[in-house]
C-alpha cells in the first residue's frame, strides 16, 4: 500500500519542526557554514606536509555518504587532470599504490573500517596520507601513526539533537579535500571559489527554507512532484551527474524511495529503456480524463533531469519521455562554474528529499534497515 503524502505539512513550519526532531532541515541549511568552518580547519592543518609536487595518483577512500567526496573530486578534476583520481569504497588498496601516490581517507565519524584500513595500508607502503574525519577518532589516530595529515570535521553545536550524518555533512568532508587537491594543482577550488560556494549554499537554504511557501520554494515543489513516483535522475554533464548519483542515494536513505541515476550521454539508453516498462503510464492513462477517470493505482515513473545547460542529448530524452507519457521534472540552476552548480543542485535535492520524507511521515534522520544491517 502506498504511504499517503501530506502536502499541507510542507507549508506549516511548526508542524515541519515537530516532524523533524533531529533537525535534518536545519543541518541541510547549514551547508554554507560547513564550507566556511571547513576552510578554517583546513587552514589550521599542516597541509604543507603533503608536499608541493604532484602525486602520481590520488586514491580517495570513502563509502556510504562520504563516497560523494570522491565522485565530486573526480568530476571537478576532469579529464584534463595531470594525474588519475581513483575512488575506492572497499578495504583493499590497489597493489600499485606506493611512495609516489596520495591516499585520501574520508569518514565523518572517523570510525569507518574501509577508510581506516586503507589509510593504515597506505602509510605502510610509504604513500602520502590525508585523512578527514572526527577529531580523536580511530582514523585520526591511524593518520598520526603513519605520519599523515588529519583535518577534523566541524562538530555539531550544543543545540544539536543527534549525531550528524554523512548525508547532511558533505561539505564538511569535501571542503578540506578540495583545499588539499587545489594546493597540489589538481582542482581549482581554493578559499576564493569555496567562499562563493558557501554563498551559493546560503542562497539555496534561503530558497528552500521551511518558512517559504511551496509555490515559490523549488525544493518543496520538487518534493511534491516526487511523491508517489519512481524517480529516474539524469545529469547532463560530469558535475550534474555527480549530483544525480548523490540525489539517488539521499532519496533512498532519507525518504526510502528507490531511484536510478545516470549521466548523459552514456546512460541515456538505460534511462529511456524504462519508459516502456511497468512503471511507465499505460495507453489508458495517457488519454485519461483527469476529472472523470481514477488516479493510477501505483507509482509512476518520473524523469528528473538535473541541468547545467541546453544540450541536444537532454532535449532528445525529454522529448521521448513526454511522448511516452513519462512526467518530467527539470532542475536547472544558474551558476557559472561546475563547483557551484554541484553545490546548488546538491542542496536543492537534499532539501527535496527531506521534505519528501517528512510529507510521507518518515524521520529523515533514521534509516532503520541500514542500522539493522550494520549492527
Amino acid at each position: 500500500m502506498t504511504r499517503p503524502f501530506d502536502e499541507q505539512l510542507l507549508d506549516d513550519p511548526e508542524a515541519l519542526a515537530a516532524a523533524d526532531p533531529s533537525g535534518v532541515l536545519r543541518a541541510v541549511a547549514g551547508a554554507g557554514a560547513q564550507v566556511r568552518h571547513g576552510l578554517s580547519l583546513a587552514a589550521e592543518a599542516p597541509l604543507d606536509r603533503l608536499g608541493e609536487d604532484r602525486p602520481r595518483t590520488v586514491v580517495i577512500a570513502a563509502r556510504g555518504g562520504a563516497r560523494a567526496v570522491g565522485d565530486a573530486v573526480e568530476a571537478l578534476a576532469g579529464p584534463g587532470c595531470p594525474v588519475p583520481v581513483v575512488c575506492r569504497s572497499g578495504t583493499v588498496l590497489p597493489g600499485w599504490v606506493g611512495p609516489l601516490d596520495l591516499v585520501i581517507a574520508v569518514s565523518l565519524s572517523g570510525q569507518a573500517q574501509p577508510a581506516v584500513a586503507l589509510a593504515a595500508e597506505a602509510g605502510r607502503r610509504g604513500a602520502r596520507v590525508l585523512t578527514v574525519g572526527a577529531a580523536g577518532s580511530l582514523l585520526a589516530e591511524v593518520s598520526a601513526q603513519v605520519r599523515g595529515v588529519h583535518v577534523p570535521v566541524p562538530q555539531p553545536g550544543l543545540e544539536a539533537t543527534s549525531a550528524p550524518t554523512s548525508r547532511a555533512s558533505l561539505w564538511a568532508m569535501l571542503t578540506p579535500v578540495l583545499v588539499a587537491t587545489t594546493r597540489l594543482g589538481l582542482t581549482d577550488a581554493g578559499p576564493g571559489p569555496l567562499g562563493l560556494v558557501a554563498d551559493t549554499l546560503d542562497e539555496e537554504a534561503r530558497l528552500g527554507s521551511p518558512a517559504t511557501e511551496s509555490f515559490v520554494n523549488p525544493a518543496k515543489s520538487l518534493a511534491v512532484e516526487l511523491a508517489d513516483s519512481v524517480p529516474v535522475l539524469l545529469g547532463d554533464g560530469p558535475a550534474t551527474g555527480v549530483a544525480a548519483r548523490r540525489a539517488a542515494s539521499v532519496l533512498a536513505r532519507t525518504a526510502r524511495v528507490p531511484a536510478v541515476a545516470g549521466t548523459l550521454p552514456d546512460d541515456a539508453g538505460d534511462v529511456v529503456a524504462t519508459f516502456g516498462g511497468p512503471f511507465a503510464s499505460t495507453p489508458e492513462e495517457l488519454f485519461a480524463d483527469p476529472f472523470l477517470d481514477p488516479e493510477p493505482t501505483g507509482p509512476r515513473l518520473r524523469l528528473v533531469l538535473l541541468r547545467e545547460g541546453p544540450t541536444s542529448a537532454a532535449a532528445a530524452v525529454v522529448e521521448l519521455a513526454e511522448r511516452s507519457g513519462v512526467k518530467v521534472s527539470e532542475v536547472v540552476v544558474e551558476e557559472p562554474d561546475p563547483l557551484r552548480r554541484l553545490a546548488a543542485l546538491g542542496a536543492r535535492t537534499d532539501f527535496a528529499a527531506t521534505y519528501l520524507a517528512l510529507g510521507l511521515g518518515l524521520d529523515p534522520a533514521e534509516s532503520p534497515h541500514v542500522t539493522e544491517l550494520s549492527s
